[in-house]
């Protein structure tokens, strides 16, 4: 400050030097009085150092200007906000009020730093997933709003630590004609660019798209169909009947006449305390997605009486109210289909296993859910039936059910539990195949993963033990032998609950179970849905907004990437 501010280094020093003189004249101030004037004294040159401070900002190679722009620029990446948004007012208060040196960049500085964060993000994707011997996809195409073709992908795989990873890949904007040849192809790009090999891609999980069907076949890979798109057609098809459609017509005439009228809304609200409802509003339903249609009618049913109260209150929507034949139909479809709902959910998630759920749902489905009971009507049964009966028609693709079967048995939920004795027979037979295959070792150490409860150690001493048992016992036995002895040795070991985690329990077996655990990567890390690329849509969506149309594809590409694969600790 001496050096390169003198006037205010100057005025700092007559503010904290006190006049020798002064204070040796003035020898009546009490000592009460020379607290104030201390006071006093030091609050006035806090005051100046502090707005001293404010006037020298930051430098921009300064290493608190890099971490403070670093984390502004992860926050517009990863919550997807505009770049625009530094240069708000509000925004850049926020920001002077937490660090009052900080001077915020333009949205030039922000726009040409995404690429070098795409990138550094990307190589850490890359050396993720490079780890992974096998790995799974999902797939699937979508438009902006300027009507620009996008194709996902998403890769999943287990890791070293035997959790289940996804990684978004890629949103590539597609220009081309979506048949099968064109989606092959780029299907193929998409690996390629990535270093990711074709023979070690376990599955792809696709819609029932004719394009993608044919691009899976053109490139020779197994193709698993989306469990939510199957379950979403089903439903549909247990839905056809024209009396449903005319229900499903008037319920949804009823709801948009509330959706567009706020004196509606406003009467439904005291209909619904004179009538002790819920205090619930409508709901529209989406014509893709059978799950919105389901909850459009039982909320509704939950509402009938105050929505008839509202629409017999005024003459012009006296003919909306629906009559008892369409309150019935509305009754049987909701008792028929409801149950179905929490499925999709169970089954898309990222973070569990999926894949070797199916089996057992359907079983469920068949066996509970869908059966018909006596207290059906004969319009539900008609559903329930439809409906089995397109569920169990997809199931005949033999290819789809021998790896669905095979991701069953080595799930320690279920094992063989939902087979029958024809499929234990051709899943061992697959199973063993798939072992004697060359295969990533499994390695196992006395000092991995060991915690330091007594309990733990005495649980993996035991296991140890057990192993040594084992190998003195298989040591005179054939490599075919072997993979017999453990197979039925784990058939024996009790089923684990329907809540415990799969993989979490082969991480801890992987000692006893060698060759078994060396498949278990390989089969359940495929996901039952495409909804993780689905879900990419969504977060497209919000990025190519309104306000930003004139992304160009590449930086729709990154700053997708960005927000599902960017981590911020």
């Amino acid at each position: 400050m001496k050096i390169h501010h003198p006037i205010q280094y100057g005025e700092l020093q007559k503010t904290i030097t006190i006049n020798p003189k002064k204070q040796s004249s003035d020898s009546s101030i009490t000592d009460k009085d020379n607290e104030k004037s201390n006071a006093s004294c030091s609050s006035s040159s806090s005051s100046k150092q502090k707005s001293i401070m404010e006037s020298m900002t930051y430098d921009k190679s300064s290493k608190r200007w890099v971490s403070l722009t670093n984390s502004v620029l992860g926050c517009l990446a990863k919550d997807m906000l505009p770049f625009y948004t530094c240069e708000k007012d509000g925004f850049k208060k926020m920001l002077k009020t937490f660090d009052s040196r900080y001077n915020l960049p333009g949205r030039k500085y922000f726009s040409a730093a995404i690429p070098k964060l795409y990138q550094s993000t990307h190589d850490q994707v890359q050396e993720e997933i490079s780890e992974a011997l096998f790995f799974a996809g999902t797939t699937d195409l979508w438009s902006s709003r300027t009507m620009e073709p996008y194709m996902s992908y998403t890769v999943h795989y287990v890791d070293k630590d035997w959790n289940l990873q996804s990684r978004h890949l890629q949103t590539v904007f597609f220009p081309d004609d979506h048949t099968g040849e064109n989606l092959a192809h780029g299907l193929k790009d998409t690996l390629d660019s990535w270093g990711l090999k074709e023979e070690n891609q376990v599955c792809l999980t696709t819609d029932n798209g004719s394009n993608i069907v044919k691009a899976t076949q053109l490139n020779n890979w197994q193709r698993l169909q989306c469990f939510g798109h199957r379950l979403h057609l089903a439903v549909n098809s247990g839905l056809k009947d024209d009396r449903i459609d005319r229900a499903i017509r008037i319920t949804k005439k009823v709801v948009s006449s509330f959706s567009y009228s706020y004196k509606k809304k406003r009467e439904l609200e005291k209909k619904q305390i004179e009538a002790e409802l819920p205090k619930h509003s409508l709901i529209t339903a989406c014509d893709t997605r059978w799950g919105s249609t389901q909850k459009m009618i039982e909320r509704f049913l939950e509402q009938e009486r105050a929505v008839q109260q509202v629409l017999s209150a005024d003459r012009k929507s006296v003919s909306l109210i629906p009559n008892w034949q369409t309150i019935e139909v509305l009754e049987c479809v909701n008792s028929a289909i409801s149950p179905l709902a929490e499925f999709t959910d169970a089954l898309s998630g990222e973070k569990h296993v999926s894949v070797s759920m199916v089996m057992p749902v359907i079983a469920l489905l068949n066996d509970v859910i869908l059966s018909p009971k006596p207290e059906d009507v004969a319009l539900t049964t008609e559903i329930k039936t439809r409906i089995l009966k397109y569920m169990n028609e997809k199931l005949k693709d033999e290819s789809s059910r021998a790896l669905l079967n095979i991701a069953t048995f080595l799930d320690p939920r279920f094992k063989n539990k939902f087979l029958t004795d024809e499929e234990k027979f051709d899943t061992m037979t697959k199973l063993k195949l798939e072992i004697s295959e060359p295969l990533e070792p499994i390695v196992a150490t006395e000092g991995e993963n060991l915690e330091d409860s007594p309990a733990k150690k005495l649980c993996l001493g035991n296991l140890f033990k057990r192993r040594d048992r084992i190998q003195e016992t298989n040591k005179d036995l054939t490599p075919g032998e072997i993979i017999n002895s453990e197979i039925e040795r784990y058939l024996a070991l009790p089923n684990i609950d329907y809540n415990s985690e799969p993989l979490q329990w082969w991480k801890e077996h992987l000692i006893i179970f060698p060759k078994l655990s060396s498949v278990v990567k390989k089969f359940l890390c495929i996901p039952a849905t495409s909804c993780a690329s689905e879900r990419l849509f969504g977060v497209s969506g919000q990025i190519v907004s309104c306000k930003r149309t004139c992304l160009k594809p590449d930086k729709v590409d990154q700053l997708v990437f960005l927000s599902k694969n960017l981590r911020l600790d």
